[in-house]
């Protein structure tokens, strides 16, 4: 049963919502919080009928916008896996057309409406700031640049292709989100090496590690909804990493001690380089990304430092 204090509040007044990406991890959470809070959310995807057994009665599932109702308010958070498959040509293809080109459907959907949405929330990643190099402690806010390298330039090319909405009148909100821990998602993953006793360092272990729980990242998209609505629509862009950003390997030693497992075992860079290519920067690499407009808004994070996050979820 949930609890009035765990109930998130999306707006002062019920909305419909065209929701992208509602059977990953984080969609589904999403659609539950929206539909507890009074929302109709309706849900854009290429299986409705596997969509609606997982999310349920009281969702609708739709493989055509044209099925749509009048909406109010879209969230996207449609893209293919990251990590995992080669970013070879076709892969970098995939998931170039998974974001950006999704998103370009979305605004010209939007575009032919006789009334638009007034919201865009549009999920990005710190990946946009590339990566940063060993020794650099550089804290990376909204105001970083990005890099030449594929994760970040698939990141500006799926803002990019959002921000064409502004044009339209609607306000487009942008959320770099960290690695997203939950209890789906990246975390059973990081976690398996340490059940099995064989966490440890990964590449040395000193790359920073930005990263937020799965419930703050609900709350930053209603916190953000809230400082959208009834202001005039702008382009603001938000990081939506926890606060206590810490390295690798300090993150291998909390996960570890919550597990009360070992945390030893050294995973040297160089075999992930060479399986993984320019991807294993994911990995060997990392970005030190602080929060500062969500905190300076008055966002209050429920998880700020990772023993907190992880004693809930481990």
């Amino acid at each position: 049963m949930t609890s009035a204090s765990d109930l998130i509040r999306f707006g002062t007044t019920p909305q419909q919502v065209l929701l992208t990406g509602g059977t990953g991890f984080i969609g589904r959470l999403l659609a539950q919080a929206l539909v507890r809070d009074g929302h109709g959310v309706s849900v854009w995807t290429r299986d409705p009928a596997a969509a609606a057994r997982r999310l349920g009665s009281g969702v609708r599932c739709v493989a055509s916008l044209r099925a749509l109702p009048p909406c109010d308010v879209v969230v996207n958070l449609a893209g293919a896996r990251i990590l995992g498959w080669p970013w070879t040509a076709a892969r970098r293809a995939t998931l170039l057309a998974s974001r950006e080109g999704l998103t370009q459907q979305l605004v010209g959907w939007m575009a032919a409406l006789p009334r638009k949405p007034w919201l865009l929330l549009q999920a990005s990643a710190v990946g946009y700031y590339g990566v940063q190099a060993p020794g650099d402690d550089t804290p990376l806010t909204e105001e970083a640049p990005p890099q030449p390298v594929f994760m970040s330039e698939l990141c500006q090319r799926w803002e990019q292709a959002a921000l064409r909405a502004a044009d339209l009148g609607v306000a487009v909100v942008r959320l770099r989100l960290g690695v997203v821990l939950g209890r789906e998602g990246a975390l059973p993953q990081m976690l398996l090496p340490i059940r099995l006793g064989l966490g440890g360092p990964l590449a040395g272990g000193r790359q920073w590690f930005s990263w937020v729980h799965v419930q703050d990242v609900l709350r930053a998209m209603a916190h953000t909804w809230g400082l959208a609505e009834g202001t005039p629509p702008g382009t603001p862009v938000y990081n939506v990493t926890a606060p206590g950003v810490l390295r690798q390997a300090e993150f291998s030693r909390m996960a570890a001690r919550q597990l009360r497992r070992p945390s030893w075992l050294p995973t040297p860079g160089l075999p992930l380089r060479l399986a993984l290519g320019e991807q294993a920067e994911l990995l060997t690499a990392g970005q030190r990304v602080l929060p500062r407009r969500l905190l300076g808004s008055g966002f209050a994070f429920r998880f700020p430092d990772a023993a907190a996050a992880l004693k809930d979820l481990c």
